[in-house]
């Protein structure tokens, strides 16, 4: 399952996103783990998520970042809910198609039963057709 956070850049998503994961971790029976392009926002967390800072992994292409995402629910079967903050970005696709990405991360939310929440710098709008009922703030 996917749920997004758009908006253009600086409209204050982060700050929904970490709402949303400190107020998910008093209900959620799993794991959470909340990627980020730093560890900038490591105090604002709980500290029951696990916060992971994709810059230190060379993380420089969509399927590098595919494969680092399957790699960590590979390692956790408790997982329940993943954060993206910065999806664009993290997920190296600034300028690319998000489409593809967004498909791919639905389809192992449906098999591995995950939630990701997407933070993501586009409006509404501006996202595929099929993702627009999945977003839950926009900006």
């Amino acid at each position: 399952m996917i749920q997004i956070i758009a908006g253009n850049k600086g409209k204050g998503k982060t700050k929904h996103l970490l709402e949303k994961v400190n107020t998910e971790i008093k209900s959620v029976h799993g794991n959470i783990v909340y990627l980020d392009k730093s560890s900038q926002h490591m105090y604002e967390l709980n500290n029951k998520v696990r916060l992971i800072d994709t810059s230190e992994f060379m993380l420089t292409s969509p399927d590098a970042f595919l494969g680092f995402v399957c790699g960590i629910i590979s390692q956790d079967h408790d997982l329940e809910q993943v954060y993206l903050d910065s999806f664009l970005k993290i997920a190296s696709l600034e300028g690319g198609d998000a489409a593809s990405m967004l498909d791919k991360l639905e389809k192992l939310g449906e098999k591995y039963q995950i939630t990701f929440v997407i933070s993501i710098s586009m409006d509404e709008h501006e996202l595929p057709e099929n993702m627009q009922s999945k977003v839950i703030v926009s900006l």
